[in-house]
């Protein structure tokens, strides 16, 4: 089995213990000097003008950051030794050779490694090996820390027969490891189904089914370290982006790559990627499932080139003395191709010009004359030819196409014809239209919808590789906004199809990819939960065959009993006797609830770690009013936390990709209602029960939904 050691046994005067220290120290020691040898370069001599030198002093200062060492992060976390050397068909290593691996490669003055890049070739046995396929490794070694100081070890020896396979006590320990600030890094604790993942190739997309705690979000972001150290070049050029959910969790995860040397990521929200209006409206939840529908798509389609119309007119170039008439019928000739093709209306709207010029040059060279390309583009600046294209192609402008549609009704129901009911149609129409493209109140639907008409007009530019995070969440019309930003690069797909709590959200991965561009893509299941203790994931599961009937539950690896309390509080006789009253109202919800919910916040601030208090948007106004009175400061989802803040009050609508050690759950039956339909409401619940590590504490007065009632 594997042995650990600590400073807690008494060690031989040749300390292994020691050992493992000192190459630390000698490993941030060489580290320093890296960042050094990089800081004290000078660039005087090597640019040749100011843009080299600030594109130059830009990635020497990258370099810099990446090159910091941060205290408190272990900057190794594991050692492989190799019973071969290299020639010897096995892995890349050397007899009797040890390497460290950690976030980063680190090297001596002689250029000889001391820390090995996790993302390395050499690495991957660290994740995968095991007694029945040991990679060519005989010893893996585990490393424990306390803040930045190392404190144990811990062996597997691969290749013992007699050695006893029991789970790593170290690897457990660091996933109970209480959470104080942002997310980190799992770079120490991938496990070999994770790590598939993580170095899948470049070329393909990946969706990642994951349930509650199986660190999807994780896989996701270690994901992209790899590949942009495998494929930086590549990626460098084209960009990375990760998309989520809402700023509170981009915030939550931001510091994820940082810590794995990875400066240059992008992250944004799918509001913030489709920002051509500024969204200050919501649907009702039957507008925003219309909108959401890719039968969008083909609406929009007819929208930008309903304006299209066939010449009825010649179009005549006056050239100097000369003129040169291009008849209606060879224009119409023109304008039907364009059309054929079916190439974006900008582009089109910039070639039907220079068709027409073309079509005059060959006039002109059968009449006589040798014109050259300088002549072509001039005709097609000419007056009547841009007036003949104003007639037939006119100009589109993405908004003012969408505010149109959704105002006139007319002009939606000839779009929409045979593509949307009328009943449809009235339900996306806005109900008092708005007086301009400012004014209105556009909803994140809509500007979903201007997207899309924009990608109908100019091509959106496309990236390397997207994160797209939570996605169960997005509607079909979303899925196509992601996926126009990664048509000529993967994307690796996250989410937890029990976890989808809005109404537009799509069924199916397969269906969802389908949307995205990418079919046929690869789907991956991650059932293993490391984070959920298993009392509680056994509980929220109850949810799932009514929320997703589909889904296998999750199996937790940790077993953590006492970790789940459910306490019914009484509410007082006349609260009992109007239950409707009690239902309808947040001032009617009992005192003796809120005053049970402070005072388990209060119970569980004795334990270490984070505490999420979760509860519906419409009672937190009451449960921070409450933890004032009490004098129980609180965070905002997404501030990090520290020793002296722990406790953070938590929107049910917010909780989603949130963790927390501890979580007071309050009034699950408010969470549920809340939602617009109980399936919704459900899954929110589930959502809501899965975010803890350590301990979940659930306290209500209103029935539990029936499904948790064992």
């Amino acid at each position: 089995m594997p042995s650990l050691h600590s400073d807690h046994t008494p060690v031989p005067s040749s300390d292994p213990l020691q050992r493992e220290r000192d190459h630390l120290a000698g490993s941030r020691a060489a580290l320093r000097a890296m960042r050094a040898d990089v800081e004290s370069l000078d660039l005087a001599d090597v640019t040749g003008n100011w843009v080299n030198a600030a594109i130059l002093q830009r990635e020497m200062s990258d370099r810099i950051k990446a090159l910091a060492d941060l205290a408190h992060t272990p900057l190794f976390f594991g050692r492989l030794d190799y019973l071969h050397a290299p020639g010897m068909d096995q892995a890349e290593g050397a007899e009797g050779e040890q390497f460290y691996i950690g976030r980063r490669h680190v090297h001596d003055a002689d250029g000889d490694p001391m820390v090995i890049d996790w993302r390395a070739p050499v690495s991957q046995p660290f994740y995968r090996a095991s007694r029945k396929d040991p990679m060519d490794v005989g010893l893996r070694r585990r490393f424990g820390y306390t803040g930045g100081d190392l404190t144990a070890y811990e062996d597997e020896h691969l290749t013992d027969a007699d050695e006893v396979e029991q789970a790593s006590a170290l690897l457990t320990a660091e996933i109970e490891r209480p959470r104080v600030g942002p997310m980190r890094d799992i770079v120490a604790t991938i496990q070999p189904e994770q790590d598939e993942i993580v170095r899948a190739d470049v070329h393909g997309t990946v969706c990642v089914q994951g349930a509650p705690g199986t660190g999807k979000t994780a896989v996701g972001l270690h994901r992209v370290a790899y590949l942009l150290y495998a494929h930086r070049e590549r990626l460098a050029r084209t960009g990375t982006l990760v998309i989520g959910p809402n700023r509170s969790f981009l915030h939550y995860i931001e510091q994820v790559l940082p810590a794995l040397g990875e400066l240059d990521v992008a992250q944004a929200t799918v509001e913030e990627l489709v920002s051509q209006v500024a969204v200050t409206g919501t649907d009702p939840a039957d507008a925003a499932i219309v909108k959401g529908d890719a039968r969008m798509a083909r609406v929009l389609q007819r929208a930008v080139r309903s304006g299209v119309r066939m010449p009825t007119e010649p179009c005549v170039v006056v050239r100097g003395s000369r003129r040169w008439r291009i008849p209606a019928y060879e224009l119409e000739e023109l304008v039907q191709e364009l059309m054929d093709r079916d190439i974006r209306y900008g582009a089109a709207l910039a070639a039907l010009p220079q068709r027409i010029a073309h079509a005059v040059l060959v006039k002109m060279e059968n009449g006589g004359e040798a014109p050259d390309d300088r002549v072509q583009d001039a005709v097609a600046r000419n007056p009547a030819v841009k007036a003949a294209v104003k007639a037939v192609w006119p100009v589109v402008d993405p908004a003012k196409l969408v505010f149109r549609l959704l105002s006139d009704a007319d002009f939606l129901a000839e779009c929409a014809d045979g593509v949307l009911s009328p009943e449809e149609q009235r339900t996306v129409l806005w109900a008092k239209p708005p007086r301009s493209v400012k004014s209105a109140p556009w909803s994140l639907a809509d500007a979903v919808l201007v997207d899309e008409a924009r990608d109908l007009v100019e091509r959106t530019h496309s990236l390397g590789h997207v994160v797209l995070d939570e996605a169960q969440d997005l509607s079909p019309m979303q899925y196509r906004a992601v996926g126009r930003r990664c048509t000529t690069g993967s994307a690796t797909v996250l989410g937890d199809i029990a976890q989808g709590t809005t109404p537009w959200a799509t069924g199916t991965w397969a269906e969802a990819l389908e949307h995205l561009g990418k079919p046929g893509s690869r789907i991956e299941a991650l059932t293993k939960t490391f984070r959920v203790p298993s009392e509680v994931i056994r509980y929220a599961s109850r949810l799932l065959p009514g929320i997703a009937p589909d889904l296998e539950p999750a199996d937790s690896v940790r077993e953590s009993h006492g970790a789940l309390t459910v306490r019914h509080i009484p509410a007082p006789a006349a609260a009992m006797d109007d239950a409707a009253a009690l239902d309808a109202t947040v001032s009617s919800t009992p005192a003796a609830l809120t005053d049970a919910v402070v005072a388990a916040c209060r119970e569980t601030l004795r334990q270490e770690g984070s505490i999420g208090l979760i509860a519906a948007d419409h009672r937190i106004p009451l449960l921070a009013a409450a933890l004032d009175a009490a004098g129980m400061p609180y965070l905002d989802p997404g501030t990090e936390t520290s020793a002296d803040s722990r406790l953070t009050l938590v929107p049910a609508s917010l909780a989603k990709g949130l963790e927390y050690d501890y979580v007071v759950l309050d009034e699950p039956a408010a969470i549920v209602d809340a939602e617009p339909d109980p399936r919704t409401g459900l899954r929110r619940l589930y959502v809501c029960l899965t975010r803890p590590v350590s301990g979940l504490t659930v306290l209500h007065t209103r029935p539990l939904p029936a499904a948790l009632i064992s």
